[in-house]
């Protein structure tokens, strides 16, 4: 049913993702939201311990009655599969973010995406002086990661104005229990789809803290695919009425463009990275020295098995889903005549 379902995107658009859904998450936010910690990480460690116990008790039973055993479990993984796709899932399935926003996305061309860069880094250094008075100084965010919870929801507030359909409500925003394991995953945060919990790992740099908040509330109100995620997270920090929030939207667009000039035209991109202010460049260096402190064996496994899910939800291109916000990040500029 499921895989039908995914066949027809306007009918989950209409029935599922602006029907059903919003009163389904709304309910989790508000039955959940209100409690100071992650409900969603106590079930995933309850859920770890039931899966322990029935190993070893399969173990010390000597795999008696294994059929029966195999079926019941099976059944406990078909509910929450269920789950998953009822309370958020179908909205991998939707119609593309574009199509919503009235952008008419095609192939971009590399004079785009190079002069769309240039212009994330004239606003990029603007931002970073303003804040320091020095190009030469690492911004340092000075705010506390509740905070940046609430400004994130303002930030939303804002934006709603001018695109109602990203109209956030009912905040349940997080730090995840798990943060030292997401470190060490390489993930920066994640919603739970059975609790509707926005879930932030709350070690990351926080220059990068607006635009992870903003883009776990995009998952919240419906936005599964995760260059549509980075999307609204970036117009969410950027519409935001504060310095360092429109510093980390323009952080995160730059790393998605550059990344991608780097694919096309290596001699490009160093070009670029030269016009940046060095404050922004020793930031960079930061964030890429705290992930190189968690870097381990099993990292690339993870992300294997996460590139796996993505693309069984319909993100063709796996991890790499998430590089694909530069072809939205071109649609803005250019609709908003600022090309």
């Amino acid at each position: 049913m499921i895989q039908i379902a995914a066949n027809y995107p306007a009918f989950i658009e209409h029935y599922y993702s602006n029907g059903i859904y919003p009163y389904i998450s709304s309910f989790l936010r508000i039955l959940l939201g209100w409690i100071p910690f992650s409900v969603g990480d106590l079930l995933l460690a309850f859920g770890l311990f039931i899966f322990i116990r029935f190993l070893v008790r399969l173990i010390k039973t000597r795999f008696s009655n294994l059929m029966p055993k195999l079926i019941h479990f099976m059944a406990i993984l078909s509910i929450i599969y269920f789950c998953f796709y009822l309370f958020w899932g179908f909205n991998y399935y939707r119609e593309p973010l574009g199509k919503n926003l009235g952008y008419t996305q095609s192939k971009y061309t590399t004079e785009q995406l190079t002069t769309t860069t240039k212009l994330i880094i004239e606003q990029l250094n603007q931002y970073q002086f303003k804040i320091t008075k020095n190009d030469t100084l690492k911004v340092e965010n000075p705010y506390q990661q509740r905070e940046m919870y609430t400004m994130a929801v303002d930030g939303y507030q804002n934006l709603s104005k001018d695109f109602p359909q990203l109209k956030y409500q009912f905040p349940s925003i997080k730090s995840s229990l798990q943060s030292l394991l997401q470190s060490y995953n390489g993930t920066s945060g994640y919603l739970n789809p059975l609790t509707g919990e926005a879930q932030v790992n709350d070690r990351v740099p926080k220059t990068s803290y607006p635009t992870t908040t903003c883009h776990e509330i995009a998952h919240q109100i419906g936005y599964a695919a995760e260059n549509e995620a980075n999307f609204v997270g970036f117009l969410a920090a950027n519409y935001k009425d504060d310095l360092y929030f429109k510093y980390a939207s323009y952080r995160m667009a730059f790393g998605y463009c550059i990344s991608e000039i780097r694919k096309r035209d290596s001699e490009k991109s160093k070009e670029l990275w030269q016009t940046l202010n060095k404050g922004i460049i020793a930031d960079f260096n930061a964030s890429y020295d705290f992930w190189q402190q968690y870097k381990n064996p099993f990292e690339p496994l993870i992300k294997k098995g996460y590139h796996v899910y993505l693309k069984a939800n319909k993100q063709a291109k796996g991890v790499d889903s998430y590089d694909y916000v530069v072809d939205l990040l071109i649609s803005y500029f250019e609709a908003s005549k600022e090309i």
